[in-house]
């Protein structure tokens, strides 16, 4: 070994991170940078879920259909999803955190416009925009601590840290969207953008490193158009082949999405300077830990757009209540993401992502087999379960990502890694979403009175969503009322059973792909 490569070894595995100038940063510094990049990753994090939880009292302001519901939740994360690489790619020449702070501004500015939208068609298109500025938010955190903390167990920490909050956001925002809509308006769940940001506009300047790659290439504008041209077409053929059946335009759509998924594979593998690496999913470590944080957040975001309409709309919950209830979920999710981080010096880490996704099937599992009509406990227990399982995965996943590639690939690494949050977010809503929303539409059964009594604008919407049949049964006599409740139940009741019988199936089968794949990967020590 010569002496250059020695150096070189000993400045990765050094304690502290290196600045450009050489001088070193002290270690409270590195963990104050952590702490500022928390507020971000809490803030994208919560934002995906808060507004679930805000649905049936946007429903009912806005007068929204079921598929403009689905929009509202999901504009913010196609947008996102489709953009992460391309921003990911832009931070690694302008700066990755100049990148944050540019992000930073922008969200909360568009946040606090979004906040008084007037209609469903202005909240999806600034649900948009904030996943533009959000996309630009996320590839940056997580390069930034690779970069800040390169000793390998200092970085497994933090990543755990930053795992447990984007996780722990996750399950808090329906809690902080609860109380916010109860006891102000479901804008206000926008508006706190603007000063959970402010500690990060005020100090990240000071605190966090500046990190870019010194030699990057070329910015290729038409990958990032077909990354858009491969995520759009396909979700929304999704949601219509879920809401209208099966039909010409819902499959021209995905097979087109498809196609340009294709032509983007095969434009990347041509380039010299790439917007996504595709010879990192050669790895099959990185891939699989992929496909784990994919699924992850698939089932855990299905999970929460079901319960959050179930707490409050069958239950009887107030949004506050609701959210009480899940702070369990949210407690076990960040103890479970810290806990894992020992327990890889004695486990081997791919058996303990296999053990996190067979606890996720083990709480859709709950769901399938459970009695719904009992009280919330048993979903709030499956809750309980599933966070637990999503704790744990996400954090060793994450950490086998940025371990799996060279270091010189660890911005595109954590590009990637944060894609696949998002993807897995975004098919959790949309996919399991969809069925949901369609297999309410198809049984639910109106009482024959009600037609006869109630105007048809009012039936038509209590046949597109929950909260409508809910919203036209509390206008109604109370037999009527009562028989048109129990109708909406059992059919918003038997959708939530097939969603949660296709989530099991497909958290079953990670968890052995998992634990096949990973099983040689030695455990930390």
């Amino acid at each position: 070994m010569t002496l250059s490569s020695t150096s070189t070894q000993n400045t990765r595995s050094t304690p502290t991170a290196t600045l450009p100038s050489g001088s070193t940063r002290a270690p409270w510094r590195d963990w104050l940078a952590l702490v500022l990049l928390m507020f971000p990753v809490l803030l994208v994090a919560v934002d995906n879920t808060a507004l679930t939880f805000a649905l049936p009292a946007i429903a009912s302001s806005l007068e929204t259909t079921g598929v403009q519901l689905l929009w509202i939740v999901d504009a913010y994360p196609l947008v996102l999803a489709g953009l992460l690489v391309a921003m990911g790619s832009l931070g690694d020449r302008i700066g990755r955190r100049r990148l944050l702070l540019i992000g930073s501004v922008g969200f909360a500015a568009v946040s606090a416009a979004t906040a008084f939208a007037p209609s469903a068609e202005w909240l999806i298109a600034g649900r948009a925009a904030l996943g533009f500025f959000g996309a630009m938010l996320m590839p940056s955190t997580l390069s930034l601590i690779r970069n800040i903390f390169p000793d390998p167990n200092r970085r497994r920490l933090a990543v755990a840290i930053w795992a447990a909050g984007f996780s722990g956001g996750a399950a808090l925002g329906p809690i902080f969207g609860g109380w916010l809509v109860e006891h102000f308006w479901w804008g206000a769940i926008l508006l706190v953008a603007v000063p959970i940001m402010l500690p990060l506009l005020a100090f990240g300047p000071v605190f966090i490193p500046e990190s870019k790659d010194p030699r990057p290439g070329r910015l290729d504008v038409p990958s990032i158009a077909l990354s858009l041209m491969v995520m759009v077409p396909v979700v929304y053929g999704i949601k219509e082949l879920a809401t209208e059946g099966l039909g010409a335009v819902p499959a021209a759509l995905i097979a087109f999405g498809l196609a340009m998924g294709f032509v983007f594979v095969r434009r990347q593998q041509r380039l010299a300077s790439p917007l996504l690496d595709m010879s990192l999913f050669g790895n099959r470590v990185f891939s699989t830990a992929i496909t784990a944080n994919v699924l992850a957040l698939f089932s855990f975001n299905g999970f929460i757009l079901f319960l959050a309409q179930h707490l409050q709309l069958l239950d009887g919950m107030t949004p506050s209540a609701a959210g009480v209830a899940m702070i369990p979920a949210l407690v076990a999710t960040v103890v479970a993401g810290l806990a894992v981080v020992p327990l890889v010096r004695k486990v081997r880490p791919g058996f303990v992502v296999a053990g996190g996704l067979a606890l996720s099937a083990t709480g859709y599992g709950i769901v399938v087999f459970g009695d719904h009509a009992s009280g919330p406990v048993l979903l709030l227990a499956a809750l309980l379960i599933l966070a637990l399982g999503v704790g744990a995965a996400e954090t060793i996943s994450n950490d086998l990502i940025l371990s799996a590639v060279p270091a010189e690939k660890s911005g595109a690494a954590a590009a990637i890694s944060e894609t696949g949050y998002e993807v897995g977010s975004l098919l959790g809503t949309a996919v399991l979403g969809s069925i949901l929303t369609a297999s309410y539409q198809h049984n639910l059964r109106f009482p024959a009175e009600l037609e006869e009594s109630s105007p048809e604008g009012a039936v038509h919407q209590a046949g597109e969503t929950l909260a409508g049949a809910m919203e036209l049964a509390a206008s109604l006599p109370a037999p009527l009322g009562d028989a048109l409740r129990g109708a909406a139940r059992v059919a918003f009741d038997s959708g939530v059973h097939i969603t949660a019988a296709i989530a099991l199936v497909l958290m079953a089968g990670a968890a052995a792909l998992t634990a096949v794949v990973l099983r040689k990967i030695p455990t930390a020590d």
